[in-house]
């Protein structure tokens, strides 16, 4: 029998969102029905019910960063029971069976994962719908565990910005030591600066923006570096590992490339697109310094990140909203006015309804 779930969603890409009904697919025996406690409002979300990137159908119901209650489990779960605090993040299915899937790394499915929302469910051919909503339904495999004591609220972006930001961290092999730069100061720059700082790092913030040094150190930052000012980017010339770069629109990413070590190696997390102006090579070709591109992580890698921030007490500065004011939070968010997450008490929705 199909759920009646209540929601948000865009009914196109120039109108805001609005209330939405719709029937959540069956719960099938390896499914968890989830109430959707909190959501976490990331800028996928926004270029999607706009459909900045082109490929959005509608309706859609936004919302990848989800914590919410285990209600029902189906007949060959084991990994959950009901009143269990879960999350689930951009993905609830994939292959299982390619390279990248037994790597692990559902994220790179060679058939293309199954993202929250927007996507077409493998079973049933029904487009998936996300988080701006009172219930999902999720197979156990693409759901994690929160861990106890962790604040459910700040827990939400995890789910993405959270995950978004760890996974380069372990896959450069971030250790204690390590020197590490953050571009950028928003939803992911934070919790970058935070996971960087809890796994021993030296941390750094590039930012163009004078005046954010005391938000800066008090989320961990060790040094602040204005990108704008030629003599404080020669000072740092050759000194870091790692650069995670948050900024989510088209930037010049040359300035930075001599501030990494040989062997360096910045990380771009924020920003899908051509880079402009052109990124010159020769400094790269010279100190075999490289520019990579990274991708949320895998299922499991979401639950080790989650594991480190119960251990660390991690969570997300956040700004918690009603549903009904997403449409000013979406506005706010093109501001950078936020800091720096917000999150939806999906209360409000289940109140409204």
């Amino acid at each position: 029998m199909t759920t009646n779930t209540r929601a948000y969603a865009a009914t196109s890409a120039t109108s805001p969102l609005t209330p939405y009904r719709f029937n959540r697919r069956n719960p099938r025996n390896d499914d968890v029905v989830i109430d959707i406690l909190y959501c976490g409002v990331c800028h996928s979300d926004l270029h999607t019910a706009r459909n900045d990137w082109g490929w959005s159908s509608y309706p859609i119901v936004p919302g990848h960063e989800i914590v919410g209650r285990v209600t029902s489990v189906g007949a060959d779960v084991t990994r959950f029971k009901v009143g269990d605090h879960v999350g689930v993040g951009c993905m609830v299915d994939s292959c299982g069976h390619c390279p990248a899937c037994a790597h692990g790394d559902e994220q790179h499915c060679a058939e293309g994962s199954t993202f929250t929302y927007g996507g077409i469910d493998r079973v049933d051919g029904s487009m998936t719908q996300g988080g701006y909503s009172d219930q999902i339904i999720v197979k156990q495999e693409f759901v994690v565990r929160v861990p106890d004591g962790l604040d459910l609220k700040g827990a939400a972006p995890l789910l993405c910005a959270g995950i978004t930001t760890w996974s380069p961290l372990k896959n450069w092999h971030v250790v204690a030591g390590s020197k590490v730069a953050v571009v950028g100061l928003g939803g992911l720059g934070h919790m970058a600066i935070k996971l960087a700082k809890a796994m021993g790092a030296d941390v750094t913030l590039f930012t163009r923006s004078a005046g954010k040094e005391d938000d800066a150190r008090r989320l961990g930052a060790d040094h602040i570096v204005l990108s704008t000012d030629d003599a404080q980017m020669a000072e740092v010339a050759g000194r870091f590992d790692l650069i995670v770069d948050t900024v989510p629109y088209a930037h010049d990413t040359n300035p930075y490339i001599p501030t990494l070590n040989y062997g360096g190696t910045l990380v771009l997390v924020g920003y899908l697109g051509p880079l402009e102006p052109a990124l010159n090579s020769m400094p790269m070709v010279l100190g075999r310094k490289a520019v990579a591109g990274s991708l949320i992580g895998g299922i499991a890698a979401t639950q080790e990140m989650l594991d480190f921030c119960g251990e660390h007490g991690i969570t997300a500065d956040i700004e918690v909203i009603r549903m009904e004011e997403i449409n000013d939070a979406y506005e706010r968010m093109l501001k950078s006015d936020v800091k720096y997450r917000f999150v939806i008490d999906m209360a409000s929705l289940k109140e409204a309804a």
